[in-house]
């Protein structure tokens, strides 16, 4: 797939005021500092579509982009930033929790996980929670070109074993992603325009 358009549409906190469009939509999670915005930013051409920011945290809404004007890219505020009150962040979980149990048009997230660290409860917990929503979900190991291809290895090994662990029957589909090298780029974009053609080829409403 070449994005060829990729323009903002809304910012907001409710669920019910996400755009009307029956599009498909893939929303992009995971821990702060995950280096969620970089990696938007790479797969879509554009420099600053998602502000990148060396503050944590700083994504407090459901942003969404409209890509090549066939589907949505949604942009989550991260999960488990120490830095944010407590108030603020169960207006985070509540609206992400929303977002993910009542949402139509989502039709898959990407979990985003650091690679440079081994596997973190935090990110198991998550998936937890999305497995047992029966959420489809795919990971995208971020940061892929801070560490040697060995460790990059070990790493999603110790993430295999912690899920098989917790009852995973097998790991979710995952991708090994760089945003500074493109590295993954053409594999998951392949794979949002393969589930695209399925789901329009399948679904009516879409």
């Amino acid at each position: 797939m070449k994005i060829n358009t990729a323009e903002f549409i809304v910012s907001n906190s409710q669920v019910d005021k996400c755009p009307k469009d029956f599009l498909p939509e893939y929303a992009f999670i995971g821990r702060s500092n995950v280096g969620k915005s970089s990696l938007i930013n790479m797969l879509t051409n554009h420099k600053n579509l998602a502000k990148t920011s060396g503050r944590p945290g700083k994504t407090q809404l459901i942003n969404h982009f409209k890509i090549n004007n066939n589907w949505f890219l949604v942009d989550l505020p991260g999960y488990g930033y120490a830095k944010v009150s407590k108030k603020t962040k169960s207006v985070f979980q509540q609206f992400i929790t929303d977002y993910f149990e009542t949402r139509e048009q989502l039709v898959c997230a990407f979990v985003l996980i650091d690679i440079r660290h081994e596997a973190q409860n935090i990110d198991i917990e998550f998936m937890a929670y999305m497995g047992e929503s029966e959420i489809p979900f795919c990971i995208i190991f971020t940061k892929a070109d801070k560490i040697s291809k060995t460790k990059i290895d070990s790493h999603i090994a110790a993430y295999k074993k912690k899920m098989f662990a917790n009852n995973w029957a097998e790991m979710p589909q995952y991708f090994v992603t760089s945003a500074t090298e493109s590295t993954g780029k053409e594999e998951v974009l392949s794979y949002i325009d393969e589930v695209n053609q399925e789901v329009f080829k399948n679904n009516s409403e879409f």
